[in-house]
């Protein structure tokens, strides 16, 4: 198998130890993998995975829809599920601060989180719906999706915990969906929105490759505050 042929897709591996992944490959060269690695062949990385070319059983490329488990460099993008409910209650449902510039709180109240999460579970069945939680090493340390898929226009949101903000995850987390959207799911147009005061999420979508192309002078208000909204868009390479 030529694994080369394989870098940038989404495949399903197997190795030789029964094991199997799915994901975007990125391929590793030999040169590459024995200067940083100290290997002797090629091989195929899926998130931190790596699997040399004598280790892989069988590889192929795969075409999914809809929330598909996705890997950056540090996480896994990957569905809810109900063990999430305890972790963003606590982690983004209690502080007021994650919802000082959306005013939007689904994960107030156990209750209400499970209800979300039931909500968000159900929907995988629609090839258009996308909803992720950002996983390391099984702490949710975020969430990102896509919503209101309409005339090939998409529009992309995300949150990170405070205690894992300042670190790019966002920012890795966004530009992997970016990709998918557009390259995988052939949407033509993603969009975002903030708050002109938000200066974190301003970078994020910024730094991911959106482009601003408008303000709309006090278009989100949150409880008494009104903001101006920044509107963002991503377009397919040559569109």
């Amino acid at each position: 198998m030529k694994l080369s042929e394989y870098d940038g897709k989404y495949v399903r591996l197997k190795d030789r130890y029964g094991e199997t992944f799915t994901g975007r490959a990125r391929y590793g060269g030999q040169d590459f993998l024995e200067c940083e690695y100290g290997g002797n062949e090629d091989g195929i990385f899926i998130g931190d995975f790596l699997a040399y070319h004598s280790q892989i059983e069988s590889i192929e490329e795969i075409v999914s829809h809809g929330t598909v488990e996705l890997w950056t460099e540090r996480m896994i993008l990957r569905r809810y599920s109900p063990e999430d409910v305890e972790q963003l209650v606590e982690g983004f449902g209690t502080d007021p601060e994650m919802v000082k510039y959306s005013g939007w709180n689904p994960y107030a109240t156990p209750e209400m989180a499970g209800e979300t999460v039931r909500r968000f579970m159900e929907s995988y069945a629609d090839a258009h719906s996308y909803s992720w939680v950002m996983d390391i090493e099984d702490v949710v340390v975020g969430t990102i999706g896509a919503y209101d898929y309409a005339d090939d226009q998409i529009e992309v949101g995300f949150s990170v915990h405070k205690d894992w903000q300042g670190r790019g995850l966002a920012t890795e987390a966004v530009r992997e969906v970016l990709q998918y959207l557009t390259e995988n799911e052939g949407i033509s147009c993603v969009t975002a929105w903030c708050a002109e005061e938000n200066a974190a999420s301003r970078r994020v979508l910024e730094k991911s490759g959106m482009q601003f192309v408008r303000m709309e002078k006090d278009g989100l208000t949150v409880g008494d505050r009104v903001y101006d909204k920044r509107i963002y868009e991503y377009r397919k390479a040559g569109q």
